[in-house]
């Protein structure tokens, strides 16, 4: 099959990264009751990893899990090569949708962060994004789907979230140059933006701090703060044929907090 083409006699086949956890986690199994397969990756925590493949098996669909630091660009090139040995375990060369989800928080003042603080989120958050998907062009079908992961603090302003919302906002015009640059390939590229999120990312602040989640609640439309729930089926279904023709776009999912 020629790089880039679409093969319709193979199951949809998605590359997620960071989804042992939250919102790759939830996107994952989205992704499987939508009959779409997922290669995923996890950082460290192959048990957690296991029990989304089992999941994913409930769904009856497939996935696999690889294990892999998004900022350590330096095995990009030995993670591309388990990831077509990972495609032709699902019996496809090439995979349609990439969901760059892999990320950590970070919360300090500005004159307070470190030079090593802000090297650590440039490499995970901008620079694995950019050299990952590089390094995946060429197993991306044409006609596929990119999601990058921003946050809500590339719009509302948090004191203490400078650098991490800084390198989010970096992500969203990459990913508008993303969707030029690939657009003779006819695969769209979109940010989608979650608010915040009753997770266990930032050590769970917004899920296990109730002050915190009040206070999200009171600043959001919809009167709560968002789950997981909120944000995989969302990202499924943006990467389906029905927003075929959404691109270049930031998308907050919010419900609609501080407007």
């Amino acid at each position: 099959m020629p790089a880039g083409s679409t093969d319709n006699a193979h199951p949809r086949i998605a590359v997620v990264t960071g989804g042992s956890r939250g919102l790759g986690r939830n996107t994952v199994i989205n992704l499987a009751r939508r009959g779409i397969d997922s290669i995923f990756t996890y950082r460290s925590n192959r048990t957690e990893a296991d029990r989304v493949v089992a999941e994913v098996a409930e769904a009856r669909r497939k996935a696999v899990a690889l294990q892999l630091d998004t900022g350590d660009a330096t095995s990009f090139d030995a993670f591309a090569e388990r990831l077509r040995q990972a495609l032709a375990e699902l019996g496809a060369e090439h995979f349609d949708y990439l969901v760059n989800n892999a990320g950590t928080s970070h919360h300090n003042a500005i004159d307070q962060t470190t030079e090593e603080e802000l090297d650590t989120l440039y490499r995970i958050h901008f620079k694995g994004v950019f050299l990952l998907t590089q390094k995946l062009l060429p197993l991306i079908n044409d006609g596929g789907r990119i999601v990058n992961l921003s946050t809500g603090l590339t719009r509302i302003i948090v004191p203490g979230s400078a650098a991490y919302g800084s390198m989010k906002a970096a992500v969203e015009v990459l990913t508008r140059y993303m969707a030029k640059e690939l657009g003779p390939r006819r695969i769209a590229v979109n940010v989608v933006a979650p608010g915040a999120i009753a997770t266990d990312f930032s050590g769970g602040m917004v899920r296990d701090n109730p002050d915190l989640n009040r206070r999200v609640s009171e600043a959001t439309a919809l009167g709560r703060a968002g789950v997981p729930d909120d944000i995989g089926p969302m990202i499924a279904a943006l990467l389906s044929d029905d927003n075929r023709w959404v691109n270049a776009q930031r998308i907050e999912v919010s419900g609609g907090m501080s407007i």
